[in-house]
């Protein structure tokens, strides 16, 4: 099928889908369908062949390029090593390269930039047997949070057509939340991976900064930006970080009863009243199992927060996006990248604020990249060892997946209109300019059947133990239902 046409959003949700045959197959996890797959019991080509019809002609725009001949043709092969995805298919942020498709980190000045080789975090991936699907949506250059796209369509929440599916991997949370694919790969700067996973009802990890490789990827910044797998399972989870750190696949669950989790009140306050709800339902049943809250403030992580994160993340975008363009063969400079934009939003932040005269100077880039951040880091190592705590918890997002339409620029909470971008990653942010393992986990639907996620965000480099908590605390809440 090749680069798929861009289609307009369609009425009907993402996962609202007619009975199709082998439809079952779309509920199997990654791991699930590896065991079938290498018992003999399923085969990769009916699996591939499931999934497609349930994408269809992809209504919500999960999709940028949905490559479903190439997907069937390695469904086909035999190699002479099966590893542990083998036969599974992932889809991929299309700001991640894979070879022999096109990476247009959803912009049109990229939409013919085909990638030599895929990025590291994809090539391990194909190593261990995975079949790339398709390119997922996202918002254009990753610099937004509802994934509305105007280049190649809005995503549309997996579980309500006329929601956002957050960002700005919003294409690969909503194709994991509909089923279309078991797992997927998105890139977090400040909440891109945990935002879209907790809207759409899965599972999404963001690792510490450096542990997975950031080469092949469309940059925002150096300092903030990593990759990081979505599922529908912690299992999942674990699986797709062993595979791309190199390491264990399997893990088991931590024992809440030695668990202290910092419940920090400026997290955890002003939120949407079903996000409380289910947090505290939640929170209700850690503590029933043995966890200890530990009541934190944290209101200064947030202050401090406020003055680290845009300063660094413009400042690098202007020398980390040509410096990428230059030497991955792309034949665009910065300006000719920014001059295609097609979304308003991030055609105003190129124009004036990395591009214009209302650019970061250096001098104030080096202050914060110097002084503030390092405060910021030691702050939460100095917290985290005060307290002993294993990982602070609080809502991945202080409010539901809100409508497509009126969202871009403000949203209502509490009755109140607020900006959507700062409002949205709000909780996501502080841990993830301090290059903090954050994870997001689904704790159920509101009332008007939208997903709620829980944050869990760990010590530097405690990733594995991070996830280790996130199976027991998987194993405490009920499953989230399908769409």
């Amino acid at each position: 099928m090749g680069v798929r046409s861009i289609l307009t959003l369609g009425a009907m949700a993402l996962g609202s889908l007619p009975a199709l045959a082998g439809d079952n197959l779309k509920d199997l996890t990654a791991s699930e369908a590896a065991a079938q797959i290498a018992s003999g019991t399923l085969s990769p080509q009916t699996y591939v062949d499931a999934l497609l019809e349930r994408i269809g002609d992809d209504p919500g725009n999960a999709f940028i390029t949905l490559d479903a001949d190439g997907a069937k043709s390695a469904a086909l092969k035999e190699p002479s090593e099966k590893g542990p995805l083998f036969g599974v298919p992932i889809v991929v942020k299309d700001n991640i390269a894979v070879q022999g498709l096109p990476t247009t980190a959803g912009t049109p000045a990229l939409a013919n930039w085909h990638p030599a080789k895929d990025a590291p975090v994809v090539e391990r991936l194909r190593k261990a047997g995975a079949i790339i699907l398709g390119k997922t949506n996202l918002h254009e250059l990753a610099f937004g949070i509802t994934s509305n796209n105007a280049a190649h369509g809005p995503v549309a929440n997996a579980y309500a057509s006329d929601r956002f599916a957050g960002g700005s991997s919003g294409g690969t949370g909503a194709a994991v939340g509909a089923r279309f694919a078991p797992v997927g790969l998105g890139t977090d700067t400040g909440g891109s991976v945990r935002i879209p996973a907790a809207l759409n009802g899965v599972y999404g990890f963001r690792p510490s900064v450096g542990r997975y490789p950031q080469a092949g990827i469309v940059p925002i910044s150096h300092t903030r930006d990593t990759a990081g797998p979505l599922a529908r399972t912690m299992k999942d989870i674990a699986l797709m970080d062993g595979i791309i750190t190199n390491g264990e696949t399997d893990l088991k669950a931590l024992d809440l009863s030695g668990v202290r989790l910092g419940l920090p009140s400026a997290f955890n306050g002003h939120v949407d009243s079903e996000t409380d709800r289910l947090m505290k339902a939640a929170l209700e049943k850690l503590e029933a199992a043995g966890a200890t809250l530990v009541p934190l403030d944290l209101a200064d992580i947030q202050d401090l927060n406020s003055q680290i994160g845009f300063p660094i993340a413009l400042f690098e975008a202007k020398h980390d996006i040509a410096k990428f363009l230059q030497e991955n063969g792309t034949g665009l400079t910065i300006d000719q990248l920014a001059a295609g934009i097609a979304s308003p939003d991030v055609k105003f932040v190129f124009d004036n604020l990395i591009l214009g005269d209302q650019a970061v100077p250096e001098a104030a880039y080096r202050s914060v990249i110097d002084d503030l951040r390092p405060k910021l880091q030691a702050r939460y190592a100095e917290v985290f060892a005060a307290h002993r705590l294993d990982a602070l918890v609080f809502p991945t997002t202080p409010l539901p997946a809100q409508p497509i339409s009126g969202s871009d620029l403000e949203v209502k909470l509490q009755g109140t209109k607020v900006p959507t971008f700062q409002t949205f990653i709000r909780n996501t942010d502080p841990g993830s300019n301090a290059g903090l393992p954050g994870l997001s986990i689904p704790v159920g639907l509101t009332s008007d059947g939208l997903p709620v996620g829980l944050e869990l965000d760990g010590p530097a480099f405690s990733d594995r133990h991070l996830l280790a908590l996130g199976l027991a605390v998987e194993a405490l809440l009920p499953p989230t239902p399908a769409p």
